[in-house]
């Protein structure tokens, strides 16, 4: 099996909104559990956005996550040439230039989890929900698309694998 690759909004939205760790405890047992047996990773740019708040997250993330769990991206440059390229031919088309800068940053995940995803087959974890229309920012499904990387919500890929929290 593939393993599930997700988002940095997959933490943070669980973390802050969804599933905090003092009320839904099972929710992070469960996917500390997926992560040990590795049907679900992310990247190192995933983990910098991360652990750049010195919060319970990142304590949480370090001492619960596998090493390994934050895949290198440096392997897949050519992919993330191919990803970025095709954000920067749609400037104007619909997205602002703010939009293709900020998704082009090298520093910012989303651009490397399609690249990512598209060499290794991953499904791809993320709340983001596609709108092509969009102007203001490129969205993640939408960048995966055009390279047949399928995006799924949270709770769908859950349900996939079979998992009850």
């Amino acid at each position: 099996m593939t393993p599930y690759l997700l988002d940095t909004n997959f933490f943070i939205e669980a973390y802050r909104k969804g599933f905090p760790m003092d009320v839904v405890p099972s929710f992070w047992d469960k996917l500390k559990a997926l992560a040990d047996e590795g049907k679900v990773i992310s990247i190192d740019k995933v983990k910098d956005e991360i652990y750049r708040n010195d919060d319970d997250l990142k304590a949480w993330c370090e001492a619960n996550l596998p090493e390994g769990f934050f895949k290198d991206t440096t392997e897949v440059i050519d992919e993330y040439s191919q990803v970025v390229n095709w954000a920067f031919n749609k400037k104007g088309a619909p997205y602002s230039q703010q939009a293709v800068d900020i998704f082009m940053d090298a520093e910012e995940a989303d651009a490397w989890l399609a690249a990512f995803a598209k060499k290794h087959s991953n499904p791809l974890v993320t709340n983001e929900r596609s709108d092509p229309a969009s102007k203001k920012s490129v969205k993640i499904p939408d960048a995966c698309l055009p390279f047949s990387v399928r995006c799924v919500l949270p709770m769908d890929m859950f349900r996939e694998l079979g998992v009850k929290i």
